[in-house]
């Protein structure tokens, strides 16, 4: 029995950062986060988009931010980069292929503060059938009630990072130039705690 007891303790102290930190749901029903990207067009210019629809949650403790954790969904079919044409064009089996790939993933594997409000987010990335680790520098924004309602309580996180498409098997070099060998993304999410 008191074997027992003992591991249960172990267990108990492991995970007790995880069972403290509060829940987050991505406030995208008010349009309070965004994921959006660049990259460069044949190197003359930058070409911005979107993707409209995803979700997502994070836990978050400011006592213990290194408990920090993130997971989102996105719908690549949501890209949009304020020109349907070449929206659809690039939803097309040339380029992201969203019939075959419809999802892309990130679920964090590592939060490591930096500073007061600055982190290193590392998780694993699923984007064109592929998972890699990829690195995130976050800042976090700020956090506290909502104005219209004092129980509501939220916080703000902003992060970027930039990942090359040919790592996850996406070769984008042929047709945009040498510039489109990297995309930045741009990603500011607004929690509200459950």
């Amino acid at each position: 029995m008191k074997q027992i007891f003992g591991i249960a303790l172990v267990l108990l102290t492991l995970s007790s950062s995880q069972l403290w930190a509060e829940s987050y749901v991505i406030d995208t029903k008010g349009s309070h986060a965004f994921i959006q990207f660049r990259i460069k067009h044949l190197g003359y210019s930058w070409l911005y988009g979107r993707f409209n629809d995803f979700s997502g949650e994070f836990s978050y403790d400011p006592k213990k931010p290194e408990d920090t954790r993130f997971a989102v969904e996105i719908d690549m079919e949501s890209l949009d980069s304020n020109h349907a044409e070449r929206d659809k064009h690039l939803r097309s089996d040339k380029y992201l292929d969203v019939k075959k790939y419809p999802k892309a993933k990130f679920v964090t594997k590592h939060y490591e503060p930096t500073g007061d409000k600055t982190a290193k987010l590392t998780g694993d990335l699923t984007f064109y059938g592929t998972t890699k680790s990829i690195t995130i520098d976050v800042e976090h924004i700020g956090g506290g009630a909502a104005p219209w309602d004092p129980k509501e309580h939220r916080e703000g996180f902003e992060g970027r990072a930039v990942i090359k498409p040919a790592d996850f098997g996406l070769n984008l070099v042929p047709q945009l130039g040498p510039t489109a060998a990297e995309v930045e993304l741009m990603l500011s999410v607004e929690g509200v705690r459950k």
